[in-house]
């Protein structure tokens, strides 16, 4: 009975692509396939709810009733979580503050990771299993950005993992003017991971991964040397810098408040604008945030919140695939649309050169120019000069305050710019790099001083491995002025 119900769905679900396919173009949205998508539904449905992140919200407290519990409870929950964990989560005076913060002082941020965490925590542990880590290394993610993958630091550490642009190229992540990998979810916790295997193949104890992570090997080596040699998170902390001999605390406390959220009255806050279940597709051609709309029943607040890698709402044309992340409900739908959807675009890029207007494509992708703050001017005074909104202005310069100081650089979207001599305004170019070709191999001449990572940074779309790759293996300490670097492969 089982296999005549499976035939039936496959040959209903053959059916149903054969009749789409027989349209001419197709410029109505067809409706995904009910069977399919009830399947899909199901499926993810089991999957998200088995990491158990669904808390049963009855006979709650008020939120701000704040239960105390002494601390040999909460000595004793971090104990039990302690003996299922490779890492030495202990309770200490340092760990207990964290605690506290966590549960008392910040409970809305709490609130909001418990939130967020059905989105990203799945695809974490999946990607941690991969590389054979302790799945703990999740809560890492919280640490370093509360799970806000476009969160910015101060020394200019992007996404969910916190990658600074030079780490980031070390490990594959790809930045341009319209994407930002390092904000990439997936992409990121790949690199993280990388990196993180890297840091324990050195020193073989999660703890100091954990500190080495956060303030590079060079400063927890010179800690162990000045401890006498200790090779011990605790030992060495002493030494570290001031925000590494909180991070491990941290890390701890994180743990304990993912796990016993409940018990301190902390619930995911009420927030249904986002599902956590999503999935991705692979694009095309290039399109905007603002082109899918009118194909999709999403909105550009979601498409970037999904995709906060597409620094401008726009997923340009590249050498390697683009995807895009949509509601799990909305894959479907997209795929059965896709030739019709690309069809349409064609179709109005088509039209409005016939009529002489810019396609949409490239109304999507507007010029790119630097504005030099002066004395007494503001974001509000700056958007209006520039038809652009403060929000923008933000978002594209990862702003996290109003405040601007003279000589700041902000980088601007538009294709009517005021006048140069109105508003000091110089376009942004790529500064061509020496460069000279040699049979099959776009090749670079070494300057004196040049390292591998200088020569990645002036070529787009290649990071350090690659030059590895491409010259066999060539360590930096063999570059010599004149030297001819492989950049890239030709044909």
């Amino acid at each position: 009975m089982k296999n005549t119900l499976f035939y039936f769905l496959v040959l209903l679900f053959s059916f149903n692509l054969t009749a789409k396919e027989s349209d001419s173009l197709g410029y109505q949205i067809s409706s995904d396939d009910e069977v399919l998508a009830m399947m899909d539904l199901q499926l993810s449905n089991q999957y998200y709810n088995a990491f158990g992140f669904c808390m049963d919200t009855s006979g709650v407290l008020p939120y701000d009733s704040v239960p105390y519990f002494s601390d040999s409870i909460l000595e004793a929950r971090l104990n039990a979580l302690n003996a299922k964990t490779p890492f030495n989560l202990v309770y200490n005076e340092y760990t207990k503050a964290f605690i506290k913060l966590y549960v008392e002082k910040k409970r809305k941020l709490s609130s909001s990771v418990l939130f967020l965490a059905p989105h990203y925590f799945p695809m974490f542990e999946e990607v941690l299993d991969r590389f054979d880590m302790p799945l703990e290394l999740k809560y890492l993610a919280v640490v370093e950005s509360a799970l806000n993958p476009s969160a910015k630091s101060r020394a200019g550490a992007m996404g969910l993992w916190q990658f600074m642009y030079r780490t980031g190229k070390m490990y594959d992540l790809n930045v341009t003017s319209y994407v930002d990998d390092r904000m990439d979810p997936y992409k990121s916790t790949v690199a993280a991971c990388e990196f993180m295997t890297d840091l324990y193949r050195m020193y073989g104890d999660w703890n100091l991964v954990l500190a080495a992570y956060n303030s590079g090997p060079g400063n927890v080596n010179k800690a162990i040397r000045r401890s006498g040699g200790i090779k011990d998170y605790w030992a060495i902390r002493a030494w570290l810098p001031r925000e590494t001999r909180g991070y491990v605390p941290a890390f701890i406390a994180v743990n304990y408040m993912m796990n016993y959220a409940e018990e301190h009255n902390i619930y995911p806050q009420n927030n249904l604008l986002f599902q956590a279940q999503t999935d991705t597709v692979q694009i095309q051609s290039p399109i905007s945030f603002s082109q899918l709309v009118n194909y999709l029943p999403v909105t550009e607040e979601e498409l970037a919140f999904y995709n906060p890698m597409y620094k401008l709402k726009f997923i340009p044309e590249s050498n390697y695939s683009q995807t895009l992340c949509l509601p799990i409900d909305k894959i479907g739908l997209y795929l059965v649309n896709e030739k019709s959807i690309y069809a349409d675009l064609k179709r109005l890029e088509l039209k409005d050169s016939v009529n002489g207007k810019e396609s949409p494509s490239e109304v999507a992708v507007p010029d790119r120019f630097v504005h030099r703050v002066n004395s007494g001017e503001f974001l509000g005074y700056i958007a209006n000069k520039y038809h652009v909104s403060v929000n923008d202005l933000m978002a594209w310069n990862n702003l996290r305050s109003t405040r601007l100081n003279p000589g700041d650089q902000l980088v601007i979207y538009g294709k009517n710019p005021p006048k140069a001599s109105t508003q000091a305004i110089a376009k942004v170019e790529t500064k061509k790099p020496e460069e000279t070709v040699n049979g099959k191999y776009q090749v670079h001449i070494v300057r004196s001083g040049d390292t591998l990572w200088d020569i990645a940074k002036e070529y787009q779309d290649i990071s350090v491995n690659d030059l590895k790759r491409l010259n066999g293996n060539l360590d930096f300490r063999r570059l010599k002025p004149g030297m001819q670097v492989k950049v890239k492969q030709i044909g």
